[in-house]
């Protein structure tokens, strides 16, 4: 099945990096990829409505002009065209926020799943994740949003730690591309429940023998810390195993809202040194 994956691009090495892994890891699949760049008006301001640019205006068409010029450089650099048979490029240069022209985007071209940098042109060195990739995978709903760091490379996934508390129930379809991964790659899915209390109660028992039966086909298998905060034994789980990934549920924001507010964006979120999948919940 054709897949149509969402590349946002500032022409970052962030960026850059965070394309060659999209194409590294759908190289066998069937696939439409849309490059995104959200250029900027000299002069102008998005949140002044007084002060939007028009198409024809020598300011807008020359940013525009800028923006599909460096386009065609990196396809340069990609040197596409003749690598995959299986693959279409398509490029879109916008004056828009960011938000509002990945959202457009999605809706018009049926977007599967955005895979994007985890920091711009003007990121620090100290924090891995950016705001904007942040909020797009709080708020980005209709698809998964695969946030690559700038110095991960693309190595065939050995395993993907996908941690959970159990409270709410699973759907077949919010996992699926977790899953497809894991059929592509032959990856591991490790289950990590930090535990809050000794026992599990009745309805998280059930949502983990549901979790267990969407895996079936799938290799994975469960583990459980205690006594540890949820940031710290996330993370120091992937260290200790040098897992490949790190894939979340955001169930209607409630596990952005709760275990991702703040500080913990900023121990995990921020600082993942490890591609972070967030898998939306589609009902």
């Amino acid at each position: 099945m054709e897949k149509r994956i969402l590349l946002p691009t500032d022409f970052s090495k962030n960026a850059l990096n965070a394309i060659r892994y999209a194409l590294a890891l759908y190289a066998d699949q069937q696939c439409d990829f849309y490059f995104l760049n959200v250029y900027q008006v000299d002069g102008y301001n998005l949140d002044n409505a007084m002060m939007v640019p028009e198409p024809g205006e020598s300011a807008f068409e020359a940013a525009k002009s800028k923006s599909e010029h460096r386009f065609k450089e990196l396809m340069e650099i990609l040197n596409l065209n003749p690598k995959n048979p299986k693959h279409t490029y398509h490029t879109i240069s916008t004056f828009s926020f960011l938000f509002e022209a990945v959202e457009n985007t999605i809706a018009r071209h049926d977007i599967d799943i955005i895979v994007m940098g985890t920091k711009g042109r003007t990121g620090s060195h100290t924090v891995i994740y950016g705001t904007n990739t942040i909020n797009l995978m709080e708020e980005v709903t209709e698809c998964p949003v695969l946030a690559i760091p700038e110095d991960v490379r693309f190595a065939p996934p050995k395993e993907i730690v996908f941690p959970t508390d159990y409270k709410t129930p699973f759907k077949r379809r919010e996992l699926n591309y977790l899953i497809e991964i894991g059929k592509m790659y032959g990856t591991a899915i490790r289950i990590l429940h930090v535990k809050e209390k000794e026992k599990l109660s009745q309805a998280q028992e059930n949502n983990k023998e549901l979790l267990e039966d969407i895996l079936k086909n799938t290799s994975h298998s469960f583990h459980s810390l205690e006594g540890v905060k949820v940031h710290t034994g996330i993370n120091a789980f992937i260290e200790s195993r040098n897992s490949d990934m790190v894939a979340f549920l955001n169930k209607k924001h409630r596990f952005f809202g709760s275990m991702w507010s703040n500080p913990l964006v900023k121990e995990l979120g921020y600082h993942s040194r490890v591609p972070v999948f967030t898998l939306n919940d589609h009902s």
